[in-house]
């Protein structure tokens, strides 16, 4: 869809970066803020250039009244281009599948218009017939007595509820006629240990659930005890020694839970600045991991596609270690922007594993890129981003001690019997992931239809075929029996990372994310080149046309 809009003024990174403050006629220069204060402000002029224009660009969107845009996000290419991220707001409230990219000239003229649903958003009444604490407690019934139906397959049943929040008044348009809703959280503990945050919508006029959201979203296994090896770290000095925490990259720590299932933890702290021995016996190895794989994740996001951060605002996420007794997982939180890892089976075992960290970190920047929903279709590409950027991290990290592959988990021995939880190259062989497209795959858990998007990325990556990369040898057949070349890693990489970030929208499914990685390959190497034409040779490969 293409809109024309009169241009609007641009905020100039000499604008937004300035270090001079114009007072009367004199200049009087201030201290030069650091690069990270630099990017936070550069990202907040963003912002507020796209939310200076949301009002002309509802209107030319053809936006009904009661309608408002809100910035999420911003992205703008180095000739001017502009890719601006909204979420929408009916009558002053959210509106679930509402959000929105906006393509822009420099000129400020609109190109084109990505949204989550094509439905005109308009209620019949904005009263609703389900008073809000009795949706409050319906949820929270809801999640007690029929977990199938709000939770994933794959996920162990939540057997302890510990708080229900207050029921907001939203606007359900994800799917099927818009209608009102609310929107509840509500926490809990799992079976297995694993904390849930469950976000439940609920027909504001009936009751029945519309859809639940799992916001800790986590990565099976068992482990036996995965170490980096000798790294090194930045760490900050404190009183009696030093803390493991990262000034450099946001201020990223790692903490000790101590066997706790809750709060922040205790910063870790040393005499000598010479952290852990390699054993699981010292409380300290685990945390070596936890920090190093925060780092090779900030790293690699930074320079690969200059973020800055998880969420690009220069923070630093926190790691807490020994969470719980014999806990075999690890899990992502947006909640307290945390990272948690257990200790595995006899709490001998820690889940620390390099790609482990990439992968969970990595639903952060989902989260607050595409918001990819944690269900069907978007459900599968949302944990094959992670698989693909937790291999990309393991990748530029090389490390001695892990080498680089594309295979997920292989060292937290999930089976028991040395294999990976799963594959890039043939997704299948794990049993129950799909190598391919089928009008199925949306019913499947999201950990196995992430299969179709990881296979896609191994064939853009390395190509079809039999092959030994790094000393691993990998054999991926495509489903139509065609030979596809690869383009290497990193361009596949940032081919997936531009959808991710300027075309992909809650709702994305795999044919839409083979029209958003095809226009990020025409923005990056040009339409109809050797790298726009390997994606679709490669979404052909897993029957995504």
């Amino acid at each position: 869809m293409k809109r024309k809009l009169a241009a609007v003024a641009v905020l100039s990174a000499t604008t937004l970066l300035t270090g001079v403050i114009q007072v009367g006629t004199t200049a009087q220069a201030t201290p030069t803020p650091s690069v990270q204060a630099q990017a936070a402000q550069h990202r907040a002029g963003l912002i507020a250039l796209a939310n200076g224009q949301a009002g002309p660009l509802a209107k030319a969107l053809g936006l009904g009244g009661q309608e408002t845009l809100v910035a999420k996000d911003a992205v703008v290419d180095a000739d001017g281009t502009r890719h601006l991220r909204f979420e929408r707001t009916y009558a002053g409230l959210p509106v679930l599948g509402g959000d929105l990219v906006v393509h822009q000239g420099a000129d400020g003229a609109v190109k084109a218009v990505d949204k989550a649903v094509a439905a005109r958003i308009a209620v019949p009444s904005l009263t609703p017939k389900v008073p809000a604490d009795q949706a409050a407690a319906q949820a929270s019934g809801a999640v007690s007595s029929t977990v199938g139906v709000v939770a994933d397959k794959d996920e162990s049943p939540v057997t302890e509820v510990h708080r229900t929040g207050a029921a907001q008044l939203v606007v359900w348009a994800a799917d099927g006629e818009p209608r009102l809703a609310y929107r509840t959280t509500v926490e809990g503990v799992r079976a297995d240990g694993t904390p849930s945050s469950l976000l439940l919508v609920t027909d504001a006029a009936t009751g029945q659930v519309l859809s639940s959201h799992e916001q800790v979203q986590t990565a099976s296994g068992t482990g036996t005890g995965v170490f980096v090896g000798t790294v090194p770290l930045t760490t900050t000095t404190a009183t009696g020694g030093y803390s493991l925490k990262d000034a450099s990259r946001g201020g990223q720590s790692t903490s000790d839970l101590k066997n706790r299932t809750s709060g922040s933890g205790t910063l870790f702290t040393d005499t000598d600045n010479a952290w852990g021995d390699g054993t699981a016996a010292n409380r300290q190895s685990a945390a070596v991991d936890a920090q190093f794989g925060a780092a090779a994740t900030w790293d690699y996001y930074k320079n690969a596609f200059g973020r800055n951060g998880i969420k690009n605002n220069g923070v630093g996420a926190t790691s807490r270690v020994h969470y719980g007794r014999n806990y075999v997982n690890a899990f992502w939180s947006d909640s307290c922007f945390c990272m948690t890892y257990g200790d595995g089976a006899n709490n001998l075992n820690p889940l620390t594993a390099l790609d482990v960290a990439g992968h969970e970190m990595t639903h952060g920047v989902t989260s607050a890129t595409a918001g990819l929903n944690y269900s069907g279709e978007s459900g599968g590409l949302n944990e094959a981003t992670s698989d693909i950027f937790g291999t990309m991290v393991e990748w530029s990290a090389d490390l001695p001690a892990d080498p680089p592959d594309y295979l997920i988990g292989e060292e937290i021995d999930i089976n028991g019997d040395g294999t990976p939880l799963r594959y890039l190259d043939k997704p299948s062989k794990d049993g129950g992931s799909a190598d391919a497209w089928s009008s199925s795959v949306g019913g499947l858990d999201v950990h196995y239809s992430s299969g179709v998007g990881n296979h896609f990325f191994y064939l853009l990556a390395e190509g079809s075929g039999a092959k030994v990369i790094n000393g691993v040898g990998y054999n991926s057949p495509t489903s139509n029996g065609s030979t596809v070349t690869g383009i290497g890693r990193d361009k596949a990489a940032a081919i997936w990372y531009r959808a991710l970030t300027v075309y992909f929208t809650s709702t994305t499914n795999y044919k839409a994310a083979r029209t958003g990685t095809l226009s990020a390959a025409a923005d990056l190497y040009g339409a109809g080149g050797a790298e726009y034409n390997a994606v679709a040779a490669a979404w052909s490969g897993v029957n995504v046309n």
